[in-house]
């Protein structure tokens, strides 16, 4: 140690920034054992590191959800491993996220960085995020942010672990019936709610394909016809919510379900980490020899 710098002093500095022994001791040096103008000093280091790391690929990550009873929210914050995203100082930040938006109702992602992150003062969600990101050495994103329409008639949620969240808004009064339909859109992924709502041009093109099929079965026109209804039918079924067999009783359809209960689905959100990330699977060997010949 430096005459001027203690052992009490690097043990407090790491406490608070969770920087390593030699960083906080530099830090303290370079501020003549200033707490605060260290905490800045590393603080700046942390967001050239967090520049380096923020090409990297993060998609792993957790789901976060809050309900609040007429309005949830659900945010995923992703990370480049799934050893991070079990990290405490991770989690910690997921959940801030989530008390974040639902306070400020805020669901833009560039937006949303700008603004004070709840239990950290005046520090931004990306000033936080960057100090994480020096913290865990990782790239961590706030990738997506959704909130339930409070003039909905019930809100429903469902978390499946970290991995999978979902939200549910009917048009009644019915906590109960929201939540089994959230658990059901989990599990069954669909992509609309009814099938009306499933996008013309993706109709067309199923319908295309579908045609091709049947044409080489040297059926009449008329019955080629009726065949691909009939396969389009059990598409757009198996697409849309109220036409799939409702998991916990197979054998009535989501959409009787909801009639039985004179509700209606006015929209449903699912997050799944990770999804529509393309992720890079690295061979741990020559990994390894990259590092052992670059030193």
């Amino acid at each position: 140690m430096t005459a001027n710098i203690s052992a009490s002093q690097v043990k407090e500095l790491r406490e608070r920034t969770g920087a390593g022994m030699m960083e906080c001791k530099k830090a303290l040096t370079a501020s003549n054992g200033d707490m605060e103008r260290a905490i800045e000093e590393l603080r700046k280091a942390g967001i050239t590191k967090a520049g380096k790391k923020a090409g990297r690929i993060a998609a792993e990550g957790a789901i976060v959800m809050i309900d609040g009873g007429k309005q949830a929210v659900m945010a995923e914050v992703n990370s480049e491993t799934d050893f991070v995203a079990r990290d405490a100082n991770f989690t910690s930040f997921v959940k801030a996220v989530a008390e974040t938006a639902l306070h400020s109702q805020e669901q833009d992602v560039s937006k949303f960085s700008a603004l004070p992150l709840q239990g950290h003062g005046s520090k931004t969600v990306e000033e936080v995020r960057q100090e994480l990101v020096s913290k865990v050495g990782e790239n961590v994103q706030v990738r997506r942010i959704i909130l339930s329409n409070p003039s909905a008639g019930s809100v429903g949620t469902y978390l499946h672990g970290s991995r999978i969240g979902v939200i549910v808004e009917l048009d009644t009064d019915n906590k109960d019936l929201a939540r089994d339909i959230a658990m059901h859109i989990a599990a069954s992924k669909p992509i609309v709610v009814s099938p009306e709502n499933v996008p013309q041009d993706i109709v067309a093109k199923e319908k295309e394909i579908y045609m091709a099929q049947a044409a080489t079965s040297g059926k009449p026109a008329e019955i080629i016809e009726k065949m691909v209804l009939g396969r389009l039918k059990k598409y757009l079924d198996e697409v849309s919510l109220t036409g799939q067999p409702f998991v916990k009783d197979p054998d009535v359809t989501v959409g009787s379900l909801l009639n039985k209960h004179r509700a209606k689905v006015l929209s449903f959100h699912r997050f799944e980490v990770g999804e529509g990330i393309e992720k890079v699977t690295e061979d741990f060997k020559e990994a390894v020899m990259s590092q052992v010949q670059g030193s």
